[in-house]
C-alpha cells in the first residue's frame, strides 16, 4: 500500500473553495480507477500547529501515485488550490510490502 498525505494552511477556505475542492476528490475516485480512495476534510488533530486540512490518497503501489500526480484531475484541482494554501507539509509512505 502507498500512501499520499498533504497538510495545508490554507488563506481562505470559504464554503465555495472548500465545495470545489470536495468536488475534485469525488472526481479523483471516479475518474482515476488506480486511485483507492481519495479524500479531503478537517484535520482534527489538535497539535497541527494551523495545518488545519488534509488530502489523503491511497494506492496500491508507488507507479499508481506517480500516474495519479500527472493526471489531468490533480492537475486541475491542484491549479485551483495552489493560490489558497499558505503552506503544506507532503508525506508519501509506502508500506512495506508496498510496490
Amino acid at each position: 500500500m502507498f500512501y499520499h498525505v498533504v497538510l495545508m494552511r490554507l488563506t481562505d477556505a470559504d464554503d465555495a473553495f472548500l465545495s470545489q475542492v470536495r468536488d475534485y476528490a469525488v472526481r479523483v475516485r471516479r475518474e482515476l480507477p488506480f486511485v483507492r480512495d481519495y479524500q479531503f476534510g478537517r484535520n482534527g488533530a489538535t497539535r497541527a500547529k494551523d495545518y488545519g486540512w488534509a488530502v489523503i490518497g491511497t494506492f496500491d503501489s508507488a507507479e499508481d501515485h506517480d500516474r495519479y500526480q500527472v493526471s489531468p484531475v490533480h492537475q486541475e484541482m491542484k491549479a485551483f488550490m495552489t493560490p489558497h494554501i499558505a503552506d503544506m507539509v507532503v508525506c508519501d509512505y509506502g508500506a512495506p510490502g508496498a510496490a
